[in-house]
């Protein structure tokens, strides 16, 4: 299987749009949990890396 690459920073796309119909995010935390904030809202959430490698779709990389 492919390991995804990514960093602090990065705006990624998820599988499921967030409740407020984007799924576009960007990752302002990493450790053993990655920390992902909302491009459309703002709502910061927290998964561990296995949840979010599992629903990561797409790495953008660093957006301006």
């Amino acid at each position: 299987m492919e390991k995804k690459l990514y960093k602090l920073n990065d705006h990624v796309i998820m599988k499921k749009p967030h409740a407020c119909k984007t799924n576009e995010w960007v990752i302002t935390r990493m450790g053993v949990d990655i920390k992902l904030k909302c491009l459309n809202c703002g709502r910061e959430i927290m998964m561990d890396r296995i949840e979010f490698e599992r629903k990561l779709k797409k790495v953008l990389g660093e957006q301006p």
